[in-house]
């Protein structure tokens, strides 16, 4: 069932390691068939090095596991959640890479401080707002993707394809799954240079809005003129 798209979240699966996003067996990728409503998910606990695509677990848009003998990861509902709520995407990756991570940990939007940012982000990567403990004990992986769905409000989700769990770590999406995990690649880069720019310059509030608008609206949208006409 669905094998394409098994052996594509599982290549996502392998480049979140290879680009040193994930320790161990942290983090997962996920992928959607629209068409048939169906997910593709790494299954809980197991190491990267040891899956096939047939270890690669297949839900229903309600959890139900439709084909594969492993549990799937535990994130399972925030991603479902995430595929419901924005209808544009087709790829969910969660990582506790490190710079990202902690801008989440310390509950901060990592604002647009230059070209580099502007280029995947139009504006600040959000952050979600503190979960309540009636929340974590109800229904913790699901609050986590209503939590991040709220913070964007009415904010295309495709213009900022990532997010911050507050105190845990940053969520990315993209049209497939190897673009989700190219966005959370960006993500890491762009939190790692934010940091090191406030340290250097604590006040610097970000860059100004003729930049960031000329950098974003060249690589997105129908004026777009970077890359190759057809690509």
């Amino acid at each position: 069932m669905l094998r394409q798209l098994r052996e594509q979240v599982l290549e996502a699966n392998l480049e979140v390691v290879r680009r040193g996003l994930v320790l161990y067996t942290f983090g997962n990728v996920s992928g959607i068939s629209r068409d048939e409503n169906l997910v593709v998910i790494k299954p809980s606990g197991v190491p990267y090095e040891r899956m096939t695509p047939d270890d690669l677990v297949v839900t229903d848009l309600d959890g139900k596991v439709v084909w594969g003998e492993l549990r799937p990861s535990s994130d399972l509902a925030t991603h479902l959640h995430l595929y419901k709520s924005f209808t544009e995407i087709g790829g969910v990756v969660h990582t506790h890479s490190e710079f990202a991570t902690a801008w989440a940990q310390a509950r901060r939007p990592i604002p647009p401080m230059g070209t580099t940012h502007a280029d995947y982000f139009y504006g600040p990567v959000p952050v979600t707002r503190e979960l309540t403990a009636e929340e974590i004990d109800r229904d913790y992986v699901r609050a986590t993707g209503v939590a991040i769905v709220e913070c964007f409000g009415n904010r295309d989700p495709m213009e900022a394809p990532a997010a911050l769990v507050a105190d845990h770590g940053p969520f990315a999406w993209g049209r497939t799954p190897d673009d989700a995990v190219h966005n959370a690649v960006v993500l890491e880069a762009v939190a790692r240079m934010a940091t090191y720019t406030l340290s250097l310059h604590p006040d610097k509030s970000g860059v100004p809005q003729a930049l960031l608008d000329r950098h974003y609206f060249r690589k997105h949208g129908q004026t777009a003129t970077y890359g190759q006409s057809g690509s």
